[in-house]
């Protein structure tokens, strides 16, 4: 499998290696997983190297021995090589956004606009890199040069979820080698085929052997290896608070540079002088698009009593019109979840709230679904904001409606859950408005629109179990994968 991230096996089927001191490699384990399609559950895209902790290892070993050179790389080479994979990339978006939605479940447009956002983040860092790395200050000795430098970290572990397989690698990656890193990236056992896809970029791209390596398998073994190995510097994990939290014990307690993003149980505030055309169709955009499976999706409406029948009937017929299906396929809305298991989840999960509130919309599979993991549009009213719907993320298409009296008591449900990530309120009012941006506890705030939706150029992260309370993306990359050195410089005696 050396020299290619596939050959075809005897079947037909694609079959992809690892990437590992720049070359395509099999497994040391001999194993392989399939990687099938959510909505077609036959349509086989490729079988993928299950690594285990001895491949882990080896790419640890690539990406040791390949951190000093890339670290004395000059920042604008890096750059031009970031820029060059942005346009390898581009060129290919719609091929591989296709693949995306073939793999994760997403509709074809939020697939190809995944990519592109790829490309944004590659050329977004390819300018960063090019950016002023320090700082000069004045020095009580008016002989001395004081300044900073930032240097790279080191080695870092990319450790990415299912739900945004290209775009959440992309802006990881980007500035990690920006700035001067090497890397050992894990993506997600559901969607390795754009993982792929970022690394042949980069190859393509000239990047030299050892700066990148990836491993896909299980967590167990390939994440586990990755986050006790006292070689890597820094770990950068997006996905789920039970994982979050066993890695930030793990390496944190080596003394490991640890950045989280986990999950969110996003409040969208709809007060009484709203717009509510605009509101509704913003909080269904935000619940329902790629199937309800974005940690800054709205999971909670909290609406103003005075409006909240109208504004109730306009959310079940938005979520009744939305069409479920082959996301490959014309006006298709909403694809499926992106496995059976998490399917399985969300359907229990709705059963359960089921038990204290109503379900008015939606709560099984719809017809004709097939052997697809679809789950229908689903909507809950009369929700108590202290009970499960109310508290607990279920990562689905799957919105509850939360009655409030006024602003304050719509902040105060807002608040009260132990996520903090995104939020936003629909209102006419600038007062309002500003109160709200001042007083909910959510790293993201949105005035009139939705939720979900993040710029590569603005920080991005949450409060409270959001977050490790380290930024993503924009200028705060550079504070996680950059460290500070302070230099006296003194000239020597005359």
């Amino acid at each position: 499998m050396q020299g290619t991230s596939r050959i075809s096996s005897a079947n037909g089927v694609p079959e992809y290696g690892l990437f590992i001191n720049g070359e395509w490699v099999a497994a040391s384990t001999g194993a392989s997983t399939e990687n099938r399609n959510p909505a077609r559950p036959d349509d086989v895209l490729g079988t993928f190297a299950a690594a285990g902790a001895e491949d882990a290892t080896r790419a640890i070993d690539a990406a040791v021995a390949a951190r000093s050179a890339w670290a004395r790389t000059s920042p604008i080479e890096r750059a031009n090589i970031l820029y060059r994979a942005s346009e390898i990339l581009a060129s290919r978006a719609e091929e591989i956004g296709r693949e995306l939605t073939r793999e994760e479940g997403k509709t074809l447009a939020e697939g190809i606009g995944e990519t592109k956002r790829a490309v944004a983040i590659l050329r977004y860092y390819a300018g960063e890199a090019q950016q002023p790395d320090g700082e000069h200050y004045p020095s009580a000795n008016p002989h001395t040069l004081l300044y900073t430098t930032r240097e790279p970290i080191g080695v870092v572990g990319l450790i990415t979820p299912w739900n945004f397989p290209i775009a959440i690698p992309a802006w990881k990656m980007a500035p990690a080698l920006a700035f001067g890193n090497t890397v050992v990236f894990k993506p997600a056992t559901l969607t390795p085929l754009c993982a792929v896809r970022l690394v042949e970029a980069l190859d393509e791209a000239g990047l030299p052997p050892g700066v990148v390596n990836l491993v896909t398998g299980g967590g167990g073994d390939v994440g586990d290896a990755i986050v006790n190995d006292e070689r890597v510097d820094a770990i950068s994990f997006t996905g789920s608070n039970a994982v979050g939290n066993r890695i930030k014990q793990a390496a944190g307690a080596r003394g490991t540079k640890v950045q989280l993003e986990m999950g969110g149980k996003n409040p969208a505030i709809v007060m009484a002088d709203a717009d509510l055309d605009h509101a509704v169709a913003q909080v269904i955009a935000g619940a329902m698009n790629s199937t309800g499976q974005k940690c800054t999706a709205t999971s909670r409406a909290i609406v103003d009593r005075t409006l909240l029948g109208e504004v109730t009937d306009r959310i079940l017929t938005r979520a009744a019109a939305l069409n479920v299906g082959d996301p490959q396929a014309d006006g298709v809305n909403i694809g499926p979840l992106v496995s059976a298991e998490a399917a399985d989840r969300v359907l229990r999960d709705i059963g359960k709230g089921a038990e204290s509130a109503t379900l008015a919309q939606g709560g099984g599979r719809p017809d004709g679904s097939g052997d697809g993991h679809f789950v229908a549009p689903t909507v809950f009213t009369d929700v108590d904001p202290s009970s499960f719907l109310g508290q607990e993320e279920l990562f689905g298409p799957v919105l509850g409606v939360i009655p409030v009296d006024g602003l304050d008591e719509a902040v105060a449900v807002a608040n009260q859950v132990r996520f903090g990530l995104s939020a936003s309120i629909f209102t006419r009012d600038i007062g309002k408005a500003l109160a709200f941006v001042r007083e909910v506890q959510a790293g993201i705030v949105h005035v009139n629109s939705e939720t979900a939706g993040a710029e590569p150029q603005v920080p991005f992260g949450g409060y409270k179990g959001s977050s490790s309370y380290s930024r993503e993306q924009g200028k705060a990359a550079r504070e996680f994968f950059t460290q500070v050195k302070t230099v006296y410089f003194d000239p020597p005696p005359a």
